[in-house]
């Protein structure tokens, strides 16, 4: 078992070509992390590769169903990816590997690479989604929706979730900041395919913020129709959420 060292600093090298794992739905956004298991010959060869480097691969997602009759070829994907660091892989037998990818950073695929000789896995050349942007903690949107879902776990609706201890525990430390906290409310609650998307795809925090503030709001809602339909206590070995 080999994990990142803590503290170690993440990087992404644009000027090379970053190795895609394309998916049927958006799998991990940056700050979410991510558990895989390595098994077709194309993506185990990406991963002895991506770990003789920089640990790193782009994780993307189909466009349309085509990719159900061509999966194993080049089925169209969809520009937006999210650049993931390998942070803990256990090699096993047979070359097949168990992971942890850690969600780093928006991208959008500029250029797909033609297939390399030897080459299983598709790559493509990436320029970032949003650098620069995301130094915006202070905007109205981003410490409006903290403050409603620290109030919501507190004392509200979002207390009904099975982890609010932990997620208010994150939203009350100053030390997180407020974009961290919108990507991990991304992550956390919102489920749907376009949404996520939409999200992955955003540059602008802020955006971003509006975009989670409206899916809190629809997540309260759902948890209040149910408590006017339920009883008070979840049924024995269930949870609200």
């Amino acid at each position: 078992m080999a994990p990142m060292r803590e503290g170690s600093t993440i990087s992404v090298n644009f000027a090379l070509p970053m190795p895609l794992f394309p998916l049927d739905t958006v799998a991990l956004m940056p700050q979410q992390r991510l558990g895989m298991h390595i098994f077709e010959p194309r993506y185990r060869q990406m991963i002895d590769h991506a770990l003789q480097g920089e640990h790193q691969f782009a994780t993307a997602t189909f466009e349309g169903s085509r990719w159900q009759q061509e999966y194993h070829g080049r089925p169209p994907i969809l520009p937006a990816v999210c650049v993931g660091q390998i942070v803990r892989h256990d090699k096993l037998d047979g070359g097949r590997y168990n992971l942890l990818l850690q969600g780093v950073c928006r991208a959008r695929i500029v250029s797909e690479s033609p297939a390399g000789e030897g080459r299983l896995y598709r790559q493509a050349m990436l320029e970032p989604i949003g650098f620069g942007m995301d130094d915006a903690d202070d905007d109205e949107r981003i410490t409006s929706l903290r403050a409603h879902v620290q109030a919501s776990l507190a004392s509200g609706p979002l207390q009904r979730l099975r982890e609010s201890a932990e997620m208010l525990q994150v939203t009350k430390n100053p030390q997180v900041p407020g974009t961290a906290i919108v990507e991990l409310l991304s992550a956390a609650i919102v489920n749907d395919f376009p949404t996520k998307y939409q999200l992955l795809a955003e540059g602008d925090a802020a955006a971003r913020a509006q975009i989670v503030e409206a899916q809190v709001s629809k997540l309260e809602g759902l948890i209040l129709r149910a408590q006017r339909n339920l009883p008070g206590e979840a049924p024995k070995g269930c949870w609200w959420n």
